[in-house]
């Protein structure tokens, strides 16, 4: 029997290609079976699965690669030393990869983002849901239109992107963020006797979760060492540069009821234009067509 376990280990020590395809089917057919246990049945993955398939798969990748340097060492000392002559060829097209794999480095050592994480590399925005030596994958968020929810894309970024794009954390706005938009009033009507009403109609609106939002904002704060702006909401005016009255409102709310305030505090807004103001500056409009036509009218002379 243990002849026969010799016999076997000189075989495959000697056929070192049927070695290597058996032990990467073995270590895949191990993974799957890891991963598939991971995921169990649910169809919606959460933040510790993935973090733990990511592991899954970059210990498998990591695994074989050792396995084929120590058992491939010696043919690849000697392909090492034959390719010396054109050692800076190889650098020169590797170029891409090698920035992918230093990447990679750069990333795990300065910590800038973990599996979970909201991140913004560029134009491109999501959430990390995996990442090895070569790439960092995304699931894509549209954070540009103020409705913060999926697109359903995912996007593969080469690790390179991190020595040339800067690379921002959002990881803060997954829970709360500061949500700002604007609305465009026409009219010579004057808002500002009315600021305190709308603001009291968005403290109506945030009621239910500002102490929690004070409690998450000083947290903030804490973390990033800087003085944030506070968690009140925040209304004032401008102008464009054609006349129009600009309402800018800034919000410090739950990342998923982002959307849904700003319409109901635009419907405040134009419920206030429509009822109050419009009236209003019609009723001034009328006035001021009326008197001129006052004025010329030419008075009866005595009989």
């Amino acid at each position: 029997m243990l002849s026969e376990l010799k016999n076997i280990a000189q075989l495959l020590v000697e056929n070192k290609l049927l070695t290597t395809i058996g032990v990467i089917v073995f270590v895949s057919m191990i993974r799957r079976l890891i991963l598939r246990h991971i995921r169990g049945d649910s169809n919606f993955l959460s933040e510790d699965q993935r973090k733990w398939i990511s592991r899954t798969k970059n210990g498998a990748f990591s695994l074989l690669l050792l396995f084929l340097f120590l058992f491939w060492n010696t043919e690849i000392s000697e392909f090492a030393l034959s390719l010396t002559a054109i050692a800076v060829a190889v650098v020169v097209a590797s170029k891409e990869i090698i920035l992918c794999f230093t990447g990679s480095i750069q990333r795990a050592s300065s910590r800038s983002f973990r599996i979970g994480d909201w991140i913004e590399v560029g134009n491109s925005r999501g959430e990390v849901i995996e990442h090895n030596l070569m790439a960092t994958k995304i699931q894509e968020i549209d954070t540009h239109h103020g409705h913060y929810c999926y697109t359903g894309k995912t996007a593969t970024l080469p690790n390179s992107l991190f020595f040339s794009t800067t690379v921002k954390n959002l990881n803060f706005m997954k829970r709360y963020v500061y949500h700002h938009f604007h609305l465009v009033i026409r009219g010579d009507i004057n808002l500002y006797p009315h600021i305190p009403a709308l603001l009291a109609r968005i403290d109506d609106h945030s009621e239910d979760f500002m102490d929690i939002a004070r409690r998450y904002n000083h947290v903030i704060e804490r973390h990033a060492g800087v003085d944030l702006p506070g968690p009140e909401p925040y209304l004032y005016l401008s102008h464009t540069e054609t006349g129009e009255q600009l309402v800018h409102v800034r919000l410090f709310c739950p990342t998923e009821r982002a959307a849904e305030l700003e319409q109901l505090i635009r419907e405040d807004v134009m419920t206030l234009y429509c009822e109050k103001l419009l009236p209003a500056a019609d009723g001034k409009l009328s006035e001021q067509t009326e008197r001129p036509e006052a004025e010329t009218a030419t008075p009866s002379t005595p009989a």
